[in-house]
């Protein structure tokens, strides 16, 4: 079969050219928009980044060096330029609060919201996404009515009282898990760091006992926000299987004689899954950005815990880092999001 000549190759590849520079180009106006919106936040919020490094009592000439050394006294856009210069070098500046640079005390927090928000959000997914299209189907039965509840629940009981009531029955109570924190001190100096995830690094090295106590300590927060994952999951995940149930397609295939089971799970659900894909990716984005209340309340050294202490000690540098860090991870689920929506959906590829 001859090769296709150049003429024919170009009507095709300008379409796929064209959608790749507009990807690129909304990304990084996305990007900039957000270094902007962090920038100007550091710039209102009323807490001099000067002061809060070489405090209330320094020398009026050592505050005026500082601030000439940081560039604070030059023109805003000129401000501006730099602090995106630093970010794309991936400076985001010394912390106050650690003496570490921001970069540093980030990737160390990092994995362990990462570690609990993902065994979070397979326990959403999980347990969410059944119940979910269970309760749609058995719509007014009994299932429905304690999954609406378990919903209800997930919405309006805050997230540290039922932590600390965790802690008090699982804990305390009963021992069925360990305390707050990410492991015991026995095990947290004996253990080998590798990629930051406790359960990953001692399954790599063998030590299955830590691995144990790892897990002890991290099954009650995650089941935690796994809950209330799995309460949003399921909802929304009702909500799109009655819609899908209710369309002419549902109605065809059953006058075509096909199983129940094979429409609900290969037909319906199939569909539905093209929205639920981004419910699931920004409640997987919305744990990444970490669960302030939880890891405080477990003691989690994560990053809405560095970011809870950052804030407290007026540590900018800290507080802006995180929050690119958070949005940069909201942009790239939201990427990962549409490639879904592409395998789901053919009409997408189609675009």
């Amino acid at each position: 079969m001859p090769a296709p000549r150049p003429q024919q190759r170009r009507p095709r590849l300008l379409p796929a050219l064209k959608a790749t520079g507009r990807f690129v180009l909304v990304l990084a106006l996305t990007y900039l928009g957000l270094l902007a919106v962090t920038f100007f936040i550091g710039r209102v919020i009323p807490v001099d980044p000067v002061l809060a490094i070489v405090g209330d009592r320094a020398p009026e000439h050592v505050v005026a060096r500082v601030r000439e050394e940081l560039g604070l006294n030059k023109p805003l856009y000129e401000q501006f330029g730099i602090y995106i210069q630093k970010v794309a070098h991936g400076d985001f500046g010394t912390s106050v609060l650690t003496a570490n640079p921001v970069l540093q005390d980030i990737s160390r927090t990092f994995p362990a919201t990462l570690e609990l928000a993902t065994l979070g959000i397979l326990i959403g997914v999980v347990l969410g996404v059944p119940l979910g299209v269970w309760a749609a189907v058995r719509r007014g039965g009994p299932v429905d009515q304690i999954v609406r509840v378990m919903g209800l629940i997930g919405y309006s009981v805050p997230i540290f009282w039922l932590g600390l009531m965790g802690l008090v029955l699982f804990y305390a109570r009963l021992g069925w898990v360990s305390g707050p924190g990410r492991i015991d001190v026995v095990y947290q100096y004996t253990l080998q760091p590798v990629t930051g995830l406790l359960l990953v690094d001692a399954a790599m090295g063998g030590e299955w006992e830590a691995f144990r106590n790892a897990l002890s300590h991290l099954i009650l927060p995650a089941s935690l926000l796994g809950y209330f994952s799995l309460a949003y999951i399921s909802r929304m995940t009702r909500s799109f299987m009655l819609n899908e149930l209710s369309q002419e397609y549902v109605v065809a295939a059953r006058a075509k004689g096909l199983s129940e089971t094979r429409i609900i799970w290969r037909h319906a659900l199939r569909n539905a899954m093209v929205p639920l894909v981004t419910v699931i990716a920004l409640s997987y984005a919305g744990l990444l950005e970490g669960s302030v209340l939880t890891e405080t309340v477990f003691a989690w050294p994560g990053l809405g815990l560095y970011l809870t202490n950052s804030l407290q000690n007026a540590d900018m540098n800290a507080v802006l880092g995180a929050t690119i860090v958070v949005g940069s991870v909201f942009i790239g689920l939201n990427l990962v999001s549409d490639l879904l929506y592409q395998l789901l959906d053919p009409r997408t590829r189609a675009r």
